[in-house]
């Protein structure tokens, strides 16, 4: 079975979609530790660990999809992509709720009651929660692109 989706597992997309992942979970995490007081929020620790699962996983099946291409392997089996998919979906929430926690927390304590008296970490700390999005939107995709192949397989 030949399947042309862009991002499945085993491809040079796929491996691309696992790449940016692990950059932007990577790059938020490192805006996040580099400010001072991220660990008075509970919402950025929350961000931290869940970014650095989101690290984990992408880079672990970047591994495997560079294993795949290198020896022209499929990784279509229905283990795999059941694995996948619920792998996916996992760190695709616990991103998507760290981020949208973290955003929260951004708005109500340095927009709306105007307590951040340090740019440079209010600063980082927007990028971090943005770089926590651009990785939720990558994963998200490729959970998408998982399910879909697990539902064509059935």
């Amino acid at each position: 079975m030949i399947v042309d989706i862009p991002g499945t597992p085993g491809t040079f997309t796929g491996l691309v979609l696992r790449i940016s992942q692990c950059v932007f979970a990577a790059a938020s995490i490192s805006y996040m530790v580099s400010s001072g007081a991220f660990f008075n929020y509970t919402a950025f620790c929350y961000l931290i660990a869940a970014m650095g699962l989101q690290v984990i996983w992408s880079s672990g099946l970047a591994i495997l999809d560079t294993f795949a291409l290198v020896r022209k392997k499929t990784l279509l089996s229905p283990v795999f992509v059941s694995l996948f998919v619920v792998g996916d979906w996992v760190t695709s929430t616990l991103s998507l709720a760290g981020a949208s926690s973290s955003a929260g927390v951004m708005v109500l304590y340095f927009g709306d009651l105007g307590s951040c008296s340090f740019e440079a970490e209010c600063w980082r700390y927007q990028l971090s929660v943005t770089l926590a999005f651009l990785s939720w939107v990558s994963i998200s995709i490729s959970s998408l692109t998982t399910l879909w192949l697990l539902a064509s397989s059935v």
